[in-house]
This record gives C-alpha cells, sequence and structure tokens, in this order.
C-alpha cells in the first residue's frame, strides 16, 4: 500500500544549503521508488489557518519511506534543511480506493 513521507515545513530560509538540498533530494528518492506528489504549491485555505509549506512524497509501501529516510545518502543531506526550516516530518500509510471513513470503526 502506498505510504508517504509528509511535511509541514514553515520559517523556511532560503539560502545556499536549502538550494543544495533542494538539487540533491530527488537522487535519495529515486532507489526507494519516492516520488513527489505536493512541493511548493500555495494552498487555498478554505477553514482554520495556515502557515507554512506542505510536502508530500509518495512511496510503495511504509518499509521504503522508512528505508528511504534512514538511508546514509538522505541522512547527509538532511542537516542542509534541518539547519534552515523548521516543522514536523512524518510518515504514514495511505488507504487504498475502496476505503470509506467509517472502515476506521472497525
Amino acid at each position: 500500500m502506498t505510504a508517504y513521507a509528509i511535511a509541514h515545513l514553515h520559517d523556511v530560509e532560503l539560502g545556499d544549503e536549502i538550494v543544495e538540498y533542494l538539487n540533491c533530494i530527488d537522487g535519495t528518492l529515486a532507489p526507494f521508488c519516492g516520488h513527489f506528489i505536493v512541493h511548493g504549491a500555495r494552498p487555498e485555505i478554505l477553514e482554520g489557518e495556515w502557515r507554512g509549506d506542505l510536502i508530500a512524497i509518495a512511496f510503495p509501501d511504509l518499509a521504503a519511506a522508512r528505508a528511504w529516510y534512514a538511508s546514509d545518502a538522505y541522512r547527509r543531506i538532511l542537516p542542509l534543511r534541518t539547519r534552515h526550516a523548521r516543522g514536523p516530518v512524518i510518515l504514514i500509510d495511505g488507504v487504498d480506493q475502496r476505503h470509506k471513513a467509517t472502515d476506521i470503526l472497525r
């Protein structure tokens, strides 16, 4: 089942290290079949308040997402981001197309 790495980043300081991170991250995703599905788009806010950027990366499964985050290649570039952006980063399983809202009650 598809899994996702999701980040809600704010206070991003765009500079040389963030640019280097952006130049390198795609290469870290490829071995784990990861790809961006949300990155850099400005949200249309319908309810509540929003601040920052949402990034979502899809992986074939949670094992691949975990392996990417723990990989040497990603760990090498991670400080380039964490020194210049704040916010939570999570890994989470998706649901299949047959999922209904009431499925979580079972």
